[in-house]
């Protein structure tokens, strides 16, 4: 079993926070989904964990990547028309 330093959950968690504040901030208005960006910022900003996660599961783009602010379409590897491949298909591969 893995034990976390003491502090090392509230340090990620804190991490998540703050990325959720700065991808609501650098989210286009006309993206956002649920609630206006304004409020979305302030729901993130009073209520942190509980704010951030309703932001990531209700109020992010739909297949946003995942980098703040993204608006590029996060897709499966079959929608790109691309085979899943292993290190066995390498030619190179012995």
């Amino acid at each position: 079993m893995i034990r976390f330093a003491p502090g090392m959950f509230g340090l990620l968690l804190f991490a998540f926070w703050v990325w959720a504040v700065i991808d609501v901030i650098s989210t286009e208005k006309i993206l956002v989904r649920n609630m206006e960006k304004n409020l979305w910022l302030l729901l993130v900003i009073l209520v942190p964990s509980v704010g951030a996660i309703a932001w990531v599961v209700a109020g992010r783009p739909a297949n946003a990547g995942f980098s703040p602010g993204s608006t590029a379409i996060r897709r499966p590897p079959s929608a790109r028309g691309e085979a899943p491949r292993g290190p066995e298909d390498d030619p190179n591969w012995r």
